[in-house]
């Protein structure tokens, strides 16, 4: 039998605190890094935006849910050593969540199961306490009124943002499971743009190719650094209450951008470029921009060495569902939203920063002109949680 599954991440604007346990900060990072690569190397010069850490809630879940080759293969992905570890971090992380002030956030997990089905009642308990996650029994038969359902759910944890995410055809009469994870985010700049100093001005998605996008501007105190390893300037620019950051990377070069990607491929780098930051005046000028992405997760995934989920027979999620044993993954899919303006950023599918030293106040401005493509990251404190890339 199939288990359809189904994940949802958006992106809005953010304003949060995350200090994640060692194992997961590790895995965060090394599965954003490269899911990143995967997506772009399939969508070269376009742009998009994904949550890799919205990921891992799902892929937890089911990593507690399988045995065999198949767990092994989920706990090297989230970066792992064992379910324990799982149980431990993740919930010190929706801890840490619920403890965030002054920001608009929203988690949601949910489970929806074939009205023939039954969870195990371990696996119930400990999916509702690490994850907060709700189970559901559906009849995937109705497969217009089902996915109705899920997806009335989904827009209503992800503010409207993230729409039709789970396609009636995809359901049917074999489907025994669909797991979806809503993660939305809003926050304001904490030095927001003036409206009135956005203007038109070109952007270069190439040497040879441009358009003209509105920009906006001001001239402030930031997080600054110029990079040799990544051959490109880095600005940091805080949220309301500076637990929430949006890092931008933008390299020296109008068609470096690829090389950048190559380069991003170690989760530690832009770690190493806020190490090396410093606050000082900086005449900014970014895009306004509005990014939607689906992705084929099951691709990603493949990609990235997660196979036995696919496989009938290999998933091995016997922990699930009583009298299915051999359920399996068809689907996994990804929705996510970016929209940043003066005020901030909103987003739906997340340390202390360091404290940099301002330089005195007769070192000149320094100039961040995001005209070409660059990498845009979402951080709650040292923690990413959305990125992408602005390329057109």
């Amino acid at each position: 039998m199939k288990l359809a599954l189904f994940y949802l991440f958006s992106v809005a604007a953010v304003t949060i605190a995350v200090v994640l346990p060692g194992d997961l900060k590790r895995g965060n990072d090394a599965f954003t890094s490269r899911m990143f690569y995967e997506i772009v190397k399939e969508n070269p010069q376009q742009s998009i935006v994904l949550s890799g850490y919205s990921v891992l809630t799902p892929l937890a879940q089911l990593a507690l849910a399988s045995e065999g080759e198949s767990h092994d293969e989920l706990l090297k992905a989230i970066g792992m050593p064992n379910d324990t570890a799982i149980i431990a971090a993740f919930s010190k992380a929706k801890r840490n969540l619920k403890t965030i002030n002054g920001v608009e956030l929203k988690t949601a997990s949910k489970i929806y199961v074939t009205s023939k089905s039954e969870v195990y009642e371990n696996f119930a308990t400990t999916i509702r306490d690490v994850f907060d996650s709700e189970f559901k029994n559906v009849d995937f038969t109705q497969a217009q009124k089902t996915a109705n359902e899920i997806n009335a759910w989904v827009e209503e944890q992800t503010n409207k943002k993230i729409k039709d995410l789970v396609d009636p055809f995809s359901l049917d009469a074999d489907t025994h499971a669909v797991l979806v994870n809503a993660i939305y985010f809003k926050g304001l700049w904490q030095k927001p743009f003036n409206h009135g100093n956005t203007y038109d001005q070109v952007f270069h998605i190439t040497k040879l190719r441009s358009v003209t996008v509105p920009m906006m501007y001001q001239k402030s105190y930031f997080g600054y650094a110029e990079v040799l390893e990544l051959d490109a300037k880095v600005l940091q620019m805080f949220y309301e209450g500076r637990e929430a950051s949006m890092i931008l990377v933008l390299p020296n070069e109008i068609d470096g951008i690829t090389q950048l990607e190559e380069k991003l491929r170690d989760p530690s780098a832009i770690d190493r470029a806020i190490h090396n930051m410093y606050d000082t005046q900086v005449h900014v000028t970014i895009p306004k921009f509005k990014i939607e992405t689906t992705t084929d997760l099951k691709n990603v995934l493949l990609k990235m060495n997660v196979t036995k989920l696919f496989e009938p027979g290999q998933a091995r999620l016997s922990k699930m569902l009583l009298e299915w044993d051999d359920l399996f993954i068809t689907d996994a899919i990804q929705k996510a939203f970016i929209e940043v303006n003066e005020d901030g950023a909103e987003a739906a599918a997340a340390n202390v920063i360091n404290t940099y030293g301002a330089l005195p106040d007769f070192q000149p401005p320094v100039t961040f002109f995001a005209n070409r493509p660059f990498y845009f990251e979402i951080r709650i404190n040292d923690v990413p949680i959305f990125n992408g890339v602005k390329a057109e």
